[in-house]
């Protein structure tokens, strides 16, 4: 006799909810880090395609969508996590053919990354792939380059000259794929070539040190033909759509060598572009001009207002129908704008009102819209709108999750995105140009821990002089009432980036909000501070005063945060840790330094423990700094750096040891031999999320000693 037995619905529910703990409990780094992380999304202005780069456990590849499915094709075959970078993706326009770069940048000595310690070295070279499919082909050593739009050639410098390379290798002198040698040879330092609509012509600019030029090479009769010459310095080449003219940015040239004469202790990087010059041009600082490509003739259309700093950060132009479009920040957020260049004395028309910060924008092929990314509508996430180029009503195309980077695709009828949301991390989708819910293109791996996660709640804290800053909070899926846990500050880096309330459209910053679910998962409770001088809150936050090596304001923030935590009745107060990478290096080791009594314990990534190279007590710079505070450190610290990083000397770490060694604070190190600042081999990256858990286990949760002689 059968016995059929139905079990009941509850035991069944809680069955699966504790099957879904255990997977959630269970799920290791490693899966947290299992999706692809798209990027340099690109589109075709010919056809409806796509193409972007997918990192996916540190191998490398090309990949593109074409309509009706958008189903993803992967190009290349690099299947191999070997630490070889992929970058700036371009596609022709009929969306033929694709070109990247193979191989990371190259660092002051000219040495191009090698993390795998390959004994043949690494190279920066351009490749290419045919999106009808076959094997990809390279096609010339470069370290910049663009590609025309039939795909035919790419331009690029090399030795202050420009140079083409043909895409076919049988097009090339002897098959090779080799260019034929430079396309021209012209006095200074030539950069920055850009094609003209029909693939004949490469603007370029001409740097001749205290001036530049804005030079036009033509393919069919060999010539080069400046654009107005001056003596000015002339950036920023854009072309008209019909090919005809070239608009640029002009700003005064540096009288006398002034160039020299910037005060050492004061980086260029503090002045907006053109504003120090303006010392000696009576405060005028830019000028917008329009150019005949064929004849050179040119007038200025526009001219900033003097000592108007209001447009003084203008850096590049795009030309949409009549009309030229810049991005500038004349009050608090940074917008962009628009003037007809028919207009014999335009204003710049606001493109993108409200309060909120505008950060990746892309132009339809008609000319007719601007499509951006805001935080307008919600100021710890991104969304997608559109405006006319003319100016009136912005759109808004999305309402939930993040949207970034637009690509317009040829019919106007669809824009490709990057998007995120709390659970789901970053990937390619479309979404209609009159709104709507974006429809992914790709799908996460069985192995991701999509029910491990938590939603962050933003948390607005209020430092000791009074600033308020915005955080991510992300608490225990298990925490009960009564209990209190070990707690962790996350420190982005940079200063000018924001963490959002969601998967981050930067890969380190996407690999650090899943590391905060995971934290957060295994039962520590998780706060990633937007401290001051960081972007999305407004200029004023962003430019906070006395921040960085004049004064550390923003540690404010990073000990409010701390302080905040310990004040939580779910929160250990004597286990309450930090961690963070390059800038957020820094400021762990700043709260290490400052504030053992707060912070029980850090891993530093790639940080900075001095500014300048002073360490005199009466300079500010040195004060500024955790190695100034060093005697007072006694919390443990690891310390992970690759010695080949190109963003922060690796000597900020050796010094610090040294330090460390000799106040007796107990560390522990890693170091990557021929590692950059962000880590090339995903397997680094792995070993050094693992350390960093392991390392809080024993110092948070189980109180462990830590030796002070890095061993």
């Amino acid at each position: 006799m059968r016995v059929h037995v139905r079990l009941p619905l509850v035991p069944l529910l809680l069955l699966t909810t504790l099957a879904t703990a255990v997977r959630a409990q269970t799920a290791t780094i490693a899966d947290y880090l299992s999706p692809a992380f798209p990027l340099d999304l690109v589109s075709a202005t010919g056809k409806e395609r796509i193409a972007w780069i997918a990192y996916e456990q540190g191998i490398r590849n090309v990949f593109t969508a074409a309509a009706p499915d958008f189903e993803p094709v992967r190009l290349t075959e690099h299947l191999e996590d070997d630490g070889v970078d992929l970058s700036s993706l371009q596609i022709s326009s009929d969306g033929e053919v694709v070109a990247y770069l193979r191989g990371h940048d190259r660092n002051r000595q000219g040495w191009v990354a090698n993390p795998s310690s390959d004994p043949r070295g690494g190279e920066r070279v351009v490749w290419a792939a045919s999106t009808r499919g076959g094997a990809s082909w390279r096609v010339v050593e470069a370290d910049e380059f663009t590609l025309s739009p039939d795909g035919r050639w790419i331009a690029y410098t090399r030795d202050g000259q420009i140079h083409r390379a043909a895409m076919n290798p049988g097009l090339a002198t002897g098959g090779t794929g080799e260019p034929a040698g430079s396309l021209f040879r012209a006095f200074g330092e030539n950069e920055d070539p850009v094609w003209s609509p029909d693939g004949t012509r490469i603007a370029f600019v001409s740097d001749r040190g205290d001036h530049s030029f804005i030079g036009v090479y033509d393919t069919r009769a060999p010539r080069v033909t400046y654009m107005a010459a001056g003596v000015d310095r002339d950036v920023a080449p854009v072309w008209s759509p019909d090919g005809r003219r070239i608009a640029f940015l002009r700003r005064p040239g540096l009288p006398f060598g002034a160039e020299r004469t910037r005060p050492d202790s004061v980086p260029e990087s503090y002045y907006p572009p053109g504003l120090w010059e303006s010392r000696f041009s009576g405060g005028h600082t830019l000028e917008i001009w329009v150019a005949d490509a064929e004849t050179g003739q040119g007038t200025a259309i526009w001219q900033n207002a003097p000592k108007d700093e209001r447009f003084a950060e203008i850096r590049s132009l795009r030309w949409a129908g009549d009309r030229l479009l810049f991005e500038a920040e004349p009050e608090n957020w940074r917008h962009w704008f628009s003037i007809a260049v028919s207009d014999p004395a335009p204003d710049p028309v606001l493109l993108t009102p409200g309060e909120g910060f505008v950060e990746h924008v892309a132009v339809s092929s008609d000319h007719r819209f601007l499509y951006y990314a805001a935080n307008t509508a919600d100021i710890d996430r991104r969304q997608l709108w559109r405006v006319p180029v003319e100016g009136g009503p912005a759109e808004q195309l999305t309402d939930s999750g993040i949207a970034t980077y637009p690509a317009v695709l040829s019919s106007g009828e669809r824009i490709a995105v990057l998007t995120a949301d709390e659970r789901r991390p970053l990937t390619v989708a479309l979404v209609d140009a009159s709104g709507g819910e974006p429809r992914t293109t790709t799908t996460l791996p069985d192995a991701f821990p999509t029910d491990a996660h938590v939603d962050p709640e933003n948390v607005v804290i209020t430092a000791e002089d009074g600033l308020e800053f915005h955080n991510q909070l992300f608490l225990p899926p298990d925490l009960q009432p009564g209990e209190r846990r070990p707690a962790l500050v996350f420190i982005h880096g940079g200063s000018r980036r924001q963490m959002l309330l969601g998967y981050h459209y930067m890969h380190f910053y996407h690999m650090a909000y899943a590391i905060n679910q995971y934290f957060a998962n295994q039962g520590y409770i998780v706060l990633s501070v937007n401290y001051r001088s960081g972007i999305g809150y407004g200029r004023e936050f962003r430019n906070a005063p006395e921040v960085g090596r004049r004064g550390n304001a923003e540690y404010r923030d990073i000990l409010a945060a701390g302080l905040y935590l310990r004040e939580r009745d779910d929160v250990d107060p004597e286990r309450v840790g930090l961690w963070g990478l390059s800038y957020g290096g820094i400021l762990t080791a700043q709260g290490l330094a400052r504030n053992s009594d707060v912070f029980a314990a850090g891993v530093d990534i790639a940080g900075v423990h001095l500014w300048g190279d002073t360490l005199g007590p009466d300079n500010v710079m040195y004060r500024s700094s955790s190695a100034s505070e060093v005697r007072n450190w006694r919390s443990p610290v690891l310390l992970i750096h690759g010695d080949d990083d190109r963003n922060v000397a690796f000597s900020q770490t050796v010094g610090l040891v040294q330090l460390l060694r000799a106040n007796d604070v107990p560390y522990e190190l890693i170091v990557f031999p021929d590692e950059v600042h962000d880590f090339l081999l995903h397997e680094r990256w792995l070993i050094a999320f693992e350390a960093t858990k392991d390392f809080f286990d024993r110092t948070l949760v189980r109180k462990e000693p830590i030796r002070a002689d890095g061993r």
